[in-house]
């Protein structure tokens, strides 16, 4: 068939409408397809799967009044942490088991937030052993109390592990950039959040894992960690209680 020069404009638009339909398949499943690539990358980098972000093992919920918590699964915490945590060792545990929350998960955070010292403060206003803000206690509770401290810290930790839906490493995370930041994953985080999951994933798995030392614990001494501590043995026990320092 000859199609005149007239007619080609209009022979060309009856097959374009032809094959619309096939077109418009072939553009849903190439939007689809990206869609699903950064969906399953959104995915990975939000649990940590990247080389730039460790990754904890989830710790799987347990039920209680309707709520996931994560389970206390020890009696004691791990020798690696440093010879002021373990001033609170017994308290540790016994928090442990008031509020249903690995023992090791709160010496993981106390490690970091106050190595120990209850009169710990920073300039943004947290105070004591967990680092709590003031506007999580009641009004006639004393901050710097171990007692009342571990309460208010435990409370926001346990709502950061719900939050988490019970990955160790995203509640840890989310108690120190608030529980905004644990769906936006690594590269939403500030670099504090980023070290943050860093030192407590690899001091907490170190820990889960029995070991007596850890690479992550001494990585955050010498980061300035160890002057935490130094503060800490001087208030706690400064005849019975040496300093720790990064090893080596």
């Amino acid at each position: 068939m000859i199609i005149s020069r007239d007619s080609q404009p209009a022979f060309l638009i009856r097959i374009w409408l032809r094959l619309l339909p096939l077109q418009l398949i072939i553009m849903t499943a190439i939007i689809g397809f990206v869609v699903g690539v950064a969906g399953a990358m959104s995915v990975l980098l939000i649990n940590g799967d990247f080389n730039s972000a460790p990754t904890a093992p989830k710790v799987l919920p347990a039920v209680e009044y309707g709520v996931h918590i994560a389970p206390a699964s020890s009696s004691a915490i791990s020798p690696l942490f440093t010879p002021e945590v373990q001033h609170w060792a017994s308290k540790i545990v016994a928090w442990s088991q008031q509020y249903g929350i690995d023992p090791n998960l709160l010496a993981t955070v106390m490690q970091i937030e106050s190595c120990g010292d209850p009169q710990a403060g920073s300039g943004a206003g947290a105070q004591g052993l967990f680092q709590v803000m003031p506007d999580h206690f009641q009004a006639t509770e004393d901050t710097h109390d171990p007692d009342a401290n571990a309460r208010a810290g435990i409370a926001y930790l346990k709502g950061s592990l719900i939050a988490a839906d019970g990955h160790p490493g995203l509640a840890l995370a989310g108690y120190n950039g608030g529980y905004g930041v644990i769906p936006l994953g690594w590269s939403g985080w500030a670099q504090e959040t980023r070290l943050y999951y860093t030192w407590g994933t690899g001091i907490y798995m170190d820990a889960l894992r029995g070991q007596n030392t850890s690479a992550s614990l001494q990585d955050w001494l010498s980061a300035g960690g160890v002057n935490l501590c130094r503060q800490a043995a001087q208030r706690l026990a400064p005849t019975t209680i040496a300093p720790s320092g990064p090893v080596g």
